[in-house]
């Protein structure tokens, strides 16, 4: 259960990286967001998945499910904008700037976390379901 928390940080430290720099292209390119964007940017995909790790280690099902829902949440928003939706925050209708390339590859690269947070988070959920149901202490999954 170890080897889940390691991937679990990897996974958010990783997106947490990449929409640092995901967020300096947008503000390179003058991608703007409106404000309830705004919110669900700061609150579901930066601060959520930070609020996981931390539960994560005090109540793990529960951190397990903020990271999944977060991971998730994040990953329709970041598609369904970037890839979908035609505006200036579609990877084919960028704004022109040397920040372009940036965009796209932080683009892809937050999809590529997100699945494998999402994925991950749901993993550790079914271990520590196969775990209580076995009738260990949860606290080993730590």
């Amino acid at each position: 259960m170890r080897s889940i928390t390691r991937l679990c940080v990897v996974a958010v430290l990783a997106h947490l990286g990449v929409s640092m720099l995901h967020g300096y292209a947008h503000a390179q390119l003058r991608v703007d967001l409106n404000s309830w964007q705004w919110y669900y940017v700061l609150s579901m995909i930066t601060i959520a998945p930070l609020l996981g790790l931390v539960l994560l280690w005090l109540r793990p099902r529960i951190g397990l499910i903020v990271l999944a829902a977060s991971m998730a949440g994040s990953l329709v928003f970041g598609a369904y904008y970037h890839y979908v939706f035609i505006s200036p925050d579609h990877v084919s209708h960028l704004p022109s700037g040397d920040a372009q390339g940036v965009f796209r590859i932080t683009a892809a690269l937050l999809v590529v976390t997100e699945l494998f947070g999402l994925i991950i988070a749901l993993v550790g959920l079914w271990l520590l379901r196969m775990t209580l149901q076995r009738g260990s202490d949860a606290k080993s999954f730590k």
